[in-house]
């Protein structure tokens, strides 16, 4: 398994993390031109904002947990792979229960959270393309799910973004801690499935109402399904 294919063990994803945790947050910025933060609002907004107020949320991603705790004073819970993206998230908002785990093997029982939302998560995705999120099983029925990914676009941004994430992002990884991070994320992208293919993935899960938006010319997509 290897970084240009976008397939690494567990472990070697874990350390990857933790060695660009410094930089993690300023890379997402620069990466989408800082458009990133008005995608994590509108996660939040389909996703958690239109639930009840003292629903209990988990959610995958540090930047997605802060933007959520203030969100109707919800019981928010955040999760991570890396202990270092974990630690700087602890510093900077020491309210919320952050706990350290795999997307694909969740710490917590079936249907805990009203509401869950998964940020940018497809680079810890590393079984088969076919597997379900783990996600899925924590949400009781009527809960929703929103899954914010970057996705290969279609039509006339194809050829930009392959020269911006495939060659720009890689170089300026180089000069940033764990460097090879950015060969691995792209990879892990053209690995992830497709907008109607993860459509698709949701339903056999047990999701309906199953949608999905594009941002940036179809660069990103946010999906959100309910769970039946």
């Amino acid at each position: 398994m290897t970084v240009e294919t976008g397939t690494l063990p567990a472990e070697s994803v874990r350390r990857m993390f933790d060695r660009i945790a410094p930089v993690y947050d300023v890379m997402n910025h620069v990466m989408t031109a800082g458009l990133d933060r008005r995608w994590r609002r509108i996660t939040i907004d389909e996703t958690v904002r239109q639930r009840r107020p003292r629903a209990r949320r988990v959610l995958r991603g540090p930047a997605i947990s802060r933007s959520v705790a203030h969100a109707r004073g919800a019981d928010v819970v955040g999760l991570d792979f890396s202990e270092r993206m974990l630690e700087r998230a602890r510093h900077k908002e020491p309210a919320i229960e952050w706990v350290r785990g795999d997307v694909l093997a969740l710490p917590f029982d079936d249907a805990s959270f009203d509401s869950a939302t998964v940020g940018f998560g497809r680079s810890q995705r590393r079984g088969p393309r076919g597997r379900p999120p783990r996600a899925a099983t924590c949400a009781p029925p009527g809960g929703r799910l929103g899954i914010l990914e970057l996705t290969t676009p279609r039509g006339a941004l194809a050829p930009f973004y392959r020269v911006w994430f495939d060659r720009i992002v890689p170089l300026l990884g180089k000069v940033l801690p764990g460097g090879a991070a950015y060969t691995y994320l792209p990879a892990s992208v053209r690995r992830f499935p497709g907008p109607d293919a993860l459509v698709e993935l949701l339903e056999v899960t047990g999701f309906g109402d199953v949608r999905y938006r594009l941002f940036a010319g179809s660069i990103v997509a946010l999906h959100v399904g309910e769970a039946r």
